[in-house]
């Protein structure tokens, strides 16, 4: 129980905001075992809890200093001559001296390096040093000369602090010694701890024989803790981190969940819930909150339940969620229909899991069935016989094409049955050579037909523009939901173009395809379209704004709809609605001079009020009584779209002052 408890911990602690590598790390002193002491390390948290993560993930900072005080120099008297000694060599019991300087009486410099490394009376460790770093041994040690004699003033101050040490065991320099080591035992504990929840390590780690051998050579003054103590610090990391992530998640206005149900090794699911959200800084957050293993009995019927509870534990108010991702393992009509009526959530299940059941349902005409079938066969073939295998590798080697490899395909992903395709296809002479000339290979395995060549060959194009698809929504900029509508729209009208012109088995994939793609994502069904989240954010993409998937009618359904939602947003936080946006100096400078040119054209009327010549010729102006979110909103719509490879976030970070309105919507 121990065990399975620090896993929770661990992975929450481990996954609970998105790791960043940082760049340029400063590199510590090397200590005399020449191990580089890691630094902590934190979660990359957007700037704004940023100081306060790092006071959770460095409760015990190292010294940022780990050098000695003032270094200790001798100068080497004047010659005979009258000329200095260009080099002094200080002569104690080991030559290894003429290869490095004293530093106080805790530190030592490399003369060849200038690394300094720490002392601890013992010069072992700093031959090593010599021999691995410069390849200094003991054969050039010993050639030099040791006729010199050790200063006197040295062996003097030498001899006067070693009595020391023994008259007066609680001298300035144990102290000092001592307050040193301190710090570094917190180090070493903090950095145990780190490995365990980062690396998802039991906590019986610290009783095994090898990890107690490391350390105690390592440090041998350190003394591991219990997997209690671990256990007891690893909850109260667990606790800090969450009361900073429940602060983080209140800054965001909007949240999707993500709902991901996945199997362990031994066959066990587990749930893990996640939230998405965009922070005040234009940034995409994915946060994980939970994973818990789903026992068979309970599943996913309580999906509704789950998420809401764990939206609760993390001060969350259901009202705050935009839609719903997930990807069940069963049928997920119920799920849906509980989210909807219930919490009033709208759900999506994930994009990457209804394509692979659209791909699926193309490929299981029975022609291609048999054309795979036959291809998997000659791909186990050259598997499994090591003699078709060396003939096909001299037969690559003669037309230059080592680099190509036969792969075999699995079920659950249909990329792989591209992959398979292509390689048969590129392989195919080499293949069919091969197969003749061994008697056995004919008899064992069959060669596939013309007729299947040529399906596999008018197949690919089909599936490589599906593959294209899963690369456009892989990309950074086209992360989000907001990119799904117009690349399905596109894979529909894609491959219908490729099989205009193909055989009559294409073209019953290509059709079964485009049916799955058009009834799971509902794109000729405009009542779901419009209550589709994947639609409204692609309006909210300035890439994508016009909408060209959508008919004319339907696109003013949606803007209406758009209009409505952002009344209702800003209607439902009025008490707040003059906090939301404060305008900077130039949207007041910009609304400032267009004021000024208004009001230049207005003349006053028989009645005394103030009219504009517009007013007079073309009627009153619509967009004076229009509220000023609608008027942002118009503004949006005829705003020209951006390059496709545009960062959504960041034309919106640049964006956000002239459409304050809408860009707190997102």
């Amino acid at each position: 129980m121990e065990d399975v408890s620090s896993k929770r911990v661990s992975e929450f602690l481990q996954k609970c905001v998105k790791l960043e590598d940082s760049e340029g790390d400063a590199q510590p002193k090397e200590e005399i075992i020449e191990l580089q002491t890691l630094p902590i390390l934190a979660p990359s948290y957007p700037q704004t809890v940023q100081e306060e993560i790092s006071m959770v993930f460095n409760t015990c900072a190292m010294p940022a200093n780990l050098g000695p005080c003032t270094r200790r120099r001798r100068e080497k008297g004047s010659g005979h001559d009258g000329t200095s000694a260009s080099l002094y060599v200080d002569r104690r019991k080991s030559k290894v001296w003429n290869y490095y300087t004293k530093l106080g009486d805790a530190y030592v410099e490399c003369n060849v390096c200038k690394k300094q490394l720490s002392f601890h009376n013992s010069t072992t460790t700093m031959r090593e040093h010599l021999v691995r770093k410069h390849s200094i041994r003991d054969t050039l040690l010993s050639q030099l000369k040791d006729d010199q004699v050790p200063d006197p003033d040295y062996v003097a101050q030498e001899t006067a602090i070693k009595r020391a040490r023994q008259l007066t065991p609680e001298n300035s320099s144990q102290y000092h010694a001592a307050s040193c080591a301190e710090p570094r035992t917190d180090v070493i504990l903090e950095l145990v701890l780190e490995m365990i929840f980062r690396d998802l390590h039991p906590l019986s780690v610290v009783k095994d024989k090898g990890f107690g051998l490391l350390i105690g050579y390592l440090e041998p003054s350190f003394i591991l803790p219990s997997p209690m103590q671990l256990s007891s610090m690893l909850w109260h990391r667990y606790n800090v981190v969450k009361q900073h992530l429940e602060h983080y998640l209140q800054t965001a206005h909007s949240i999707v969940i993500c709902a991901e149900f996945w199997l362990s090794q031994p066959n066990q699911t587990y749930l893990t819930i996640m939230t998405n959200f965009i922070d005040g800084e234009w940034r995409r957050a994915r946060c994980i909150l939970e994973t818990q293993q789903v026992h068979e009995d309970k599943g996913e019927s309580n999906l509704g339940d789950r998420l809401y509870s764990v939206l609760t534990d993390f001060g969350l108010s259901n009202k705050s969620v935009f839609c719903v991702m997930h990807d069940s393992l069963q049928d997920l009509g119920a799920n849906s229909s509980q989210l909807k009526c219930v919490y009033g959530w709208t759900s999506l299940c994930c994009a990457a899991h209804l394509l692979h059941l659209c791909v699926k349902a193309g490929l299981e005409v029975e022609q291609v069935q048999e054309a795979l079938s036959a291809a998997r066969s000659i791909v186990c073939y050259f598997q499994q016989d090591a003699k078709a295998t060396c003939s096909l590798n001299s037969k690559l080697e003669a037309i230059n094409k080592t680099k190509l490899k036969l792969v075999m395909d699995t079920g659950a992903r249909w990329i792989t049955t591209i992959e398979m395709c292509e390689c048969l296809l590129d392989l195919k002479w080499a293949i069919m050579s091969v197969l003749e000339e061994h008697p056995k290979g004919t008899a064992v395995v069959q060669n596939l037909a013309d007729h299947q060549w040529k399906l596999l060959q008018d197949l690919v194009p089909v599936m490589r523009t599906l593959k294209i698809a899963t690369s456009f929504l892989r990309e950074e900029q086209n992360f989000s939901i907001s990119s799904l509508m117009p690349c399905i729209h596109g894979i529909v009208t894609a491959i219908g173009q490729q099989s205009e012109e193909a055989s009559g088995v294409i073209k019953t994939v290509v059709s079964n395809i485009r049916s799955e793609l058009t009834q799971r994502w509902g794109i000729l069904d405009e009542e779901k379209l419009l209550e589709s989240p994947a639609v409204v954010a692609s309006f909210l993409d300035p890439r994508f704004k016009e909408m060209r998937f959508l008919s004319p009618s339907l696109r003013s359904e949606l803007h209406k709809k758009i209009k409505s939602m952002l009344s209702q947003f800003f209607n439902h936080q009025s008490p707040l609605s003059n906090q939301f946006w404060v305008p900077n100096a130039d949207y007041k400078a910009e609304v400032g001079e267009t004021a000024c040119q208004v009001s230049a054209h207005k003349e006053r009327g028989p009645s005394g009020q103030s009219q504009s010549m517009y007013d007079i010729l073309l009627g009153k102006d619509p967009t004076e009584s229009m509220p000023e979110i609608h008027q942002q909103l118009e503004n949006y719509i005829v705003e020209p779209l951006c390059k496709r490879s545009t960062n959504p976030l960041d034309w919106w970070k640049n964006n956000e002052h002239r459409f304050p309105s809408v860009a707190r919507f997102l």
